[in-house]
Formats: C-alpha cells, sequence, structure tokens
C-alpha cells in the first residue's frame, strides 16, 4: 500500500515557549490534523522520539484521541526524525493503523539543553555509559566536541577547510532570512560574520553550530488512497529508511578504521536509492540534517551528490543556494529556521511539493531529507502525487 504524509502542523519556533512541552506537542498535532481535515477521533497511531517527554496516552486523553491500535518510539535522537515517518508508513501499509501522528516536541531552549556538557554520561550503568567511558573523562562531553574530532580528521583527509564549513552557515541564514517562520528571519550572514564567530570546539565557531529552540512539530501519515481524498495535496512516501554502521557508536565512531565518513548515511542512502528507483540526479532538492555544517558535507558524499572530498567543490559558488544545483534546506534548516530535532525538515519538503513553502523552488518532484547524523539514522524521499 502507498503512503502520504497528508498533513503537518507546527507551532512557533522561539527561545522560551512559555508553555509545557504537552502543551506543544498538542497545538501541532491539531494543527497538523486541521491541515488534513481530519479529527483527533480518526488517530489511531502515535509514533515519536524515545527522547519526547510527551507519553502517547497523555498527548491521546488531552486531545480526545480514543483507541490506539499503533504506537511507536525511535531512539538515537535526532537520527529518529524520518524513522518516525517511516515506522508510521509501515502501520498503514501493513493495516497496524490508518491514520498515523508523529511529534516532537521539546523546550530544547529553556528546559533541558542538549549542548551542555555531562560527565555522568561515562558514569551510567548502561551500554551507553560503558561507550561514553572511554572519551568523556578526557573532556569530550558535547555533541560539538564529538563533531570537531571528525572535523578535523575531515579537514586532514580532504583539504576542507573553515571557509567551508562556512559557506553551509551563509546558505542556510540566507535562506532562513526570507523565511518569516524561521528564528533567523530577515538575518542573514556572511562568511566573514563566521569567520569571526568565537570559536566552540576548534575547528567549529559558533556558526558552525545549530540553534537551541522551543517548539514542536507534527506530521499526519495516512494511505496515499486516502490522502487524495483530502484538502492539502500529499507528499507521497516514495522511500523510507533507517542505518546503522559498521563500529557504529553516538555522535562519531572514533573507532572505525577511517574517520572522515558517516557509513550509517551512506546505508540510508543506499536504501532510498533502491527502494524508490531513484537516483542524486533525480533530487530536486534536499533538506540534510545540519546540525553542524562539515556533517552537511559529508552527507552529500555519503548520499552520491559527489564524490568523498569533493562536497567542498559541490558547495562552491552557492552549488546548495536556492538556484545552486542542488538546493539545500530551503527554509534555513537547523541553522536558520529552528532546531526541532529535524521534523521541521520534513514539513519543508511537504510545502515545497505542495508548492505552499515561503522560498519556492520551481516545481520539485522528489525531494530526499535526511536525520540526524554521526548517530543511527534515517532518511525519506518523498513525492509530488
Amino acid at each position: 500500500m502507498s503512503t502520504a504524509v497528508a498533513g503537518i502542523g507546527a507551532t512557533e519556533f522561539s527561545k522560551d515557549s512559555g508553555r509545557s512541552e504537552l502543551r506543544l506537542a498538542a497545538e501541532a498535532v491539531l494543527s497538523a490534523l486541521t491541515d488534513a481535515g481530519l479529527t483527533p477521533s480518526d488517530v489511531d497511531g502515535l509514533v515519536t522520539f524515545t527522547q519526547d517527554a510527551n507519553d502517547e496516552i497523555a498527548l491521546a486523553r488531552e486531545l480526545g484521541i480514543g483507541e490506539l491500535t499503533f504506537f511507536s518510539r525511535v531512539p538515537y535522537g535526532g537520527g529518529a526524525a524520518c524513522g518516525t515517518v517511516a515506522h508510521a508508513a509501515m502501520a498503514v501499509a501493513t493495516g497496524a493503523a490508518s491514520v498515523v501522528v508523529c511529534y516532537r516536541a521539546f523546550n530544547e531552549r529553556s528546559g533541558r539543553r542538549f549542548g551542555q556538557p555531562n560527565p555522568h554520561l561515562g558514569g551510567d550503568p548502561s551500554s551507553l555509559g560503558l561507550e561514553m567511558s572511554w572519551h568523556v573523562p578526557y573532556g569530550l562531553m558535547t555533541p560539538a566536541s564529538w563533531v570537531a574530532m571528525f572535523a578535523r580528521r575531515y579537514m586532514h583527509a580532504y583539504g576542507a577547510t573553515s571557509e567551508d564549513f562556512g559557506r553551509v552557515a551563509v546558505a542556510m541564514r540566507r535562506h532562513a532570512a526570507t523565511n518569516p517562520a524561521a528564528w533567523f528571519y530577515r538575518r542573514p550572514i556572511t562568511l566573514a560574520d563566521h569567520q569571526s564567530s568565537k570559536w566552540i570546539v576548534e575547528p567549529l565557531h559558533l556558526l558552525d553550530c545549530c540553534q537551541e529552540s522551543d517548539g514542536a512539530v507534527a506530521l499526519v501519515v495516512t494511505s496515499a488512497e486516502r490522502a487524495r481524498d483530502l484538502p492539502a495535496p500529499p507528499a507521497v512516501i516514495t522511500a523510507a529508511a533507517q542505518g546503522s554502521g559498521p563500529d557504529q557508536m553516538m555522535m562519531t565512531s572514533y573507532y572505525r578504521d577511517d574517520m572522515t565518513g558517516l557509513p550509517e548515511m551512506n546505508t540510508v542512502g543506499r536504501r532510498l536509492w533502491e527502494i524508490s528507483g531513484l537516483r542524486p540526479s533525480d533530487i530536486q532538492a534536499a533538506i540534510l540534517y545540519d546540525h553542524f555544517t562539515p556533517f552537511v558535507l559529508t552527507q552529500l558524499e555519503e548520499l552520491g551528490f559527489c564524490a568523498p572530498g569533493e562536497a567542498k567543490d559541490f558547495i562552491a559558488d552557492g552549488g546548495i543556494e536556492l538556484d545552486g544545483h542542488l538546493p539545500v534546506n530551503p527554509h534555513g534548516g537547523q541553522l536558520g529556521e529552528a532546531y526541532i530535532h529535524g521534523m521541521n525538515g520534513i514539513t519543508e519538503a511537504v510545502r515545497q511539493l505542495r508548492g505552499t513553502a515561503a522560498n519556492q523552488l520551481p516545481g520539485p518532484a522528489n525531494i530526499l531529507v535526511t536525520a540526524g547524523t554521526g548517530v543511527p539514522t534515517s532518511g525519506l524521499i518523498l513525492s509530488r502525487a
């Protein structure tokens, strides 16, 4: 059975929402259902992240959702984003549920800040605690420090520079500057701004790192047949995949023979191309998880848009901007719009296919979306019906 995203919804994106994460989730889900022309009573499935604080049954009570015949959670932080849609699509395709809502809500700026150092990561009596005990005691305690280690090796191997990373940040902020929903609306940056921003962990500047946001996003998944009869044009789920690479660890696998790539994203990419029958040349835009700029370059390589080490040339001269050969994150991404663990990127893909995006591209037919990198991850190809 073919499936589709039939509705999208979101709260505003802020640094202090002033309300609970449960209320944020409820607002986004109601918005998505209204967009789809459905009501809470139509929902029989819910999917979210293992890191989301809102229990499915609590959200169902608040919204007046009745029976649930399917509920699922996807782990590994931002790597779960496209995985939630994959789980929802499988549930619909197999008949486990008929209307599944994917949601993610958090006060990540005003509440729990994911980027803060946490020395206790290396002491938990769990497999993750064991894994973290190899590097947390040596000061590698934050996502920025983990990615910095990777970025330094990537620069050494391929001759990439901080300016190459900066070109990603400039493009994302340029797109956000013309997106009214973006936190950095009307606030573009220059490469000089990037280079003069403070160091976080060398070689990462402040403007290489995504923002912290409060907000929520929700998506409604149902059969493509049913979606065609609903008010909004559906975004067909042409392919969905999850992937974990050999010797996978969290954020960066330091003990692999080669630290310059993201094998888990290569796994996802191969599956997306196999399932869809498409190739990189068939993609009109990419929504790439941009929590840190170096991983945008590596994703372009792992997904086959360019060869290893060639991403710096691929993005040169505006290659990933709105009029480039592969527009990336027309909404501004997590660097420019908001960091909602990648879910806002999926909604941007849907808007582009509908023709309703703030920075609308000319008639895209297929858009590739990725989830968090450096962790077990996921991806989608969404297509115009």
